[in-house]
């Protein structure tokens, strides 16, 4: 098996199971949506404490992704190839503030017990402006971030047909769709709205179907030959 396939078959597989972490996050976090999450918070701390551990693993493996990408992707548009690897790891720097600012909460909240302050306390502003960063940061910000990446990468796969084009030109629309989704908040809409979920459908479904695809079938070779005659090529002059 040569290095391509292998990197094709890792990338894969860290693309479902970052996927596979960012759900256990969300299914298994605690519920911040509660008027009272900031005293339920330290009753339910193993609920806090996988969801972040799982936030924080899906951003590790974001960025194991684009490490294992950048080498193939900058053989056919460096600069982008480049572009990819820095929104990614932008991508990743909010998941980690979102889950220290999760973990933050618990202790904010096994405080707030202990003092036993009221709902008006500055406990309370703490903990508004806490979730303030989750949201902007997690919520809007990385999924805009997330939504450029995904562009890029697209775009270098239609063009050098790594992949299917269909399965690129997909993503194409999807990671535009993805975009549009990080712009709802700033005129209103919540996050776990049906549009939402209209949206980001399609480029989530891509994911998976590009990463059983990598899997299973890998880079296509006549692009990866074309790539790399290109690199030698680019190296003589």
């Amino acid at each position: 098996m040569n290095t391509n396939r292998k990197t094709a078959i890792i990338v894969g597989v860290l693309y479902i199971i970052a996927t596979v972490a960012g759900i256990i996050s969300i299914v298994f976090g605690p519920n911040l949506d509660a008027p009272d999450y900031l005293a339920n918070l330290s009753a339910n701390e193993k609920q806090v404490l996988i969801g972040g551990l799982f936030e924080f693993t899906m951003a590790v493996l974001i960025v194991g992704i684009s490490i294992y990408l950048y080498p193939i992707l900058q053989k056919y548009n460096e600069a982008l190839a480049l572009g990819y690897v820095v929104f990614r790891t932008i991508e990743v720097v909010f998941f980690t503030v979102g889950a220290i600012s999760l973990l933050t909460l618990l202790t904010l909240s096994q405080e707030f017990v202990i003092a036993g302050a009221p709902d008006t306390s500055y406990f309370q502003t703490l903990g508004t402006l806490l979730l303030a960063v989750r949201e902007w940061g997690g919520g809007v910000f990385s999924t805009i971030v997330f939504s450029l990446s995904a562009l890029i990468l697209n775009y270098i796969l239609y063009r050098s047909k790594l992949i299917p084009r269909w399965l690129s030109g997909w993503g194409l629309i999807g990671a535009t769709l993805y975009l549009g989704s990080g712009f709802l908040p700033l005129f209103g809409h919540d996050p776990r709205s049906t549009i939402y979920l209209l949206m980001e459908a399609p480029l989530a479904l891509q994911e998976m179907v590009l990463a059983v695809w990598l899997i299973v079938k890998g880079f296509n070779p006549s692009a990866i030959d074309s790539g790399s005659a290109k690199t030698d090529l680019n190296e003589r002059k």
